[in-house]
């Protein structure tokens, strides 16, 4: 890896990027690491360049490219802290030493585990750049992954599919996802890996590729006609993620229907409609298969269309639409919407999801670390669902939120004062499972003063049950046990 194709690749994200900086680190870097090599016997600096890369291929700010350069000077050289601040700035010194307390998280059984993603979790919330760097400091570690004996292999793999990569999903940086999920199979399971790699690159790649191809020839002939600006391109499953449906669904890799897709990108998302219409007019959609992710993103920012349909010869098809940025988005994930942000010179550039604001809240909420990881995961990690309050604002719920939990998302008061629920227009129980989708109505009882303790049962969301706890009426026990007489 060349300095030079870092510049560069930084250059193309931003023309106007100052990339001077960027070849004083790795001046900086290569000085301190003089003399120090890697297990596989690659010069160290090597290993700060491809992370470094790796952060400016996904659109990371020149900071943060530069934070990569020399994430691990502090941990092994003479050089400290001081010295990185000194020549390079307060904000690459503060990555720098975020990334450097990331290091110090290993997998060593449950607890230690718990903890990890306790700092990992944290630091994100502080700021998300640090665990970009850690991803790709990670990535570049998978792909040297030989050179160690196999007992620490199958630890760092084992790490890397528990923490590093749920959090890069969560994150939508898919690049560094299935990457990462790739890697680890290979090592973790290298006779299934390898079997499903012939399978996949072997067996039905021919076949698979002369198939795309008709279908771009005949949608492609169609959006000419319409004079619609587009680029077709196949988008294939990665080995792991077939595996896992493979085994969750029971199937063999014959029977897994979504193996590829095709993704059309275009220029405006006027554009991206037209073309789900045109795709729809040559071939009939499958029921319950069309998704818009346009207007109704996901937690983690991905936009697209997604429509499966009878495409040639009958065979089940599936297409994601969208612009050129939303495609990078799905890549890149909230480094690639950071970027476009600070492109367009919006204000709150590095304004961080709401997801990321309520680990901290859910840290406040549960001091003990155990409770903390159930609840995030639950908030978190939990499939999101959509659903509508009667004025048609938008609220977004972990999947197997409850009437009450939607209630505290509207507002405490709605939530403290709740009775009843209607749900698309029908009257249900305070304990029904919220579907996505669903228009829900909150019935308020005015005079009600505190919340009915028995929710505490059902609800599933921190915000809820938090709530619920604080505005329970305070007990009279105690100024009547003193009257007791003592035995």
């Amino acid at each position: 890896m060349d300095i030079k194709l870092i510049v560069k690749k930084v250059k193309e994200n931003s023309p106007q990027a100052d990339t001077e900086l960027l070849e004083l680190a790795f001046d900086f870097a290569k000085k301190a690491h003089q003399g120090q090599k890697r297990k596989n016997d690659e010069e160290y600096i090597q290993h700060s360049l491809h992370t470094a890369f790796l952060l400016a291929q996904i659109k990371a700010d020149i900071n943060t490219v530069i934070a990569g350069i020399l994430h691990d000077v502090p941990e092994d050289t003479e050089f400290t802290l001081d010295d990185i601040e000194k020549n390079f700035g307060k904000d690459v010194a503060s990555l720098v030493e975020g990334i450097t307390k990331l290091s110090k998280i290993k997998y060593r059984g449950v607890e230690r585990y718990r903890e990890s993603l306790k700092k990992m979790f944290l630091a994100m919330a502080r700021d998300i750049r640090v665990v970009l760097i850690k991803f790709c400091d990670r990535l570049h570690n998978l792909r040297t992954l030989d050179a160690l004996p196999e007992a620490k292999r199958q630890r760092i793999a084992k790490e890397t599919m528990e923490i590093y990569a749920p959090i890069a999903g969560l994150l939508g940086i898919w690049r560094l996802k299935w990457q990462m999920e790739d890697l680890c199979f290979k090592f973790t399971n290298p006779e299934e890996y390898q079997k499903l790699e012939y399978k996949y690159e072997v067996e039905k790649k021919t076949e698979r590729n002369q198939y795309i191809n008709r279908v771009k020839n005949i949608l492609g002939l169609e959006l000419k006609k319409a004079d619609v600006p587009y680029t077709i391109e196949g988008r294939f499953k990665h080995l792991y993620s077939i595996y896992r449906k493979m085994k969750t669904k029971g199937k063999q890799f014959d029977e897994i229907q979504d193996v590829f897709a095709l993704r059309v990108i275009t220029d405006s998302v006027e554009n991206c409609y037209q073309i789900l219409g045109i795709i729809h007019a040559i071939w009939k959609p499958k029921p319950n298969r069309i998704k818009d992710y346009i207007a109704l993103p996901k937690p983690n920012g991905y936009r697209s269309l997604h429509t499966t349909v009878f495409g040639v010869d009958g065979h089940a098809t599936e297409f994601q639409i969208r612009t050129t940025e939303m495609d990078e988005e799905a890549h890149y994930g909230i480094a690639a919407h950071f970027h476009y942000k600070q492109k367009s010179g919006s204000e709150n550039s590095l304004k961080q999801p709401q997801w990321i604001k309520e680990i901290l809240s859910l840290q406040r909420a549960n001091e003990n670390t155990e409770d903390f990881i159930k609840q995030i995961k639950f908030d978190v990690f939990r499939d999101r669902i959509f659903v509508f309050s009667p004025k048609g604002d938008v609220f977004e719920l972990p999947k197997g939120s409850t009437p009450i939990d939607f209630a505290y998302a509207v507002h405490s008061d709605v939530g403290n004062k709740a009775a009843g629920a209607i749900i698309n227009d029908q009257i249900s129980t305070l304990d029904h499972e919220l579907q996505n989708g669903d228009a829900v109505e909150i019935i308020i009882e005015k005079n009600r003063k505190s919340p009915n303790r028995d929710w505490l049962k059902f609800v599933k969301t921190a915000r809820a049950r938090e709530k619920i706890k604080q505005n329970q009426p305070k007990s009279n026990f105690s100024s009547i046990t003193k009257f007791l007489p003592r035995v």
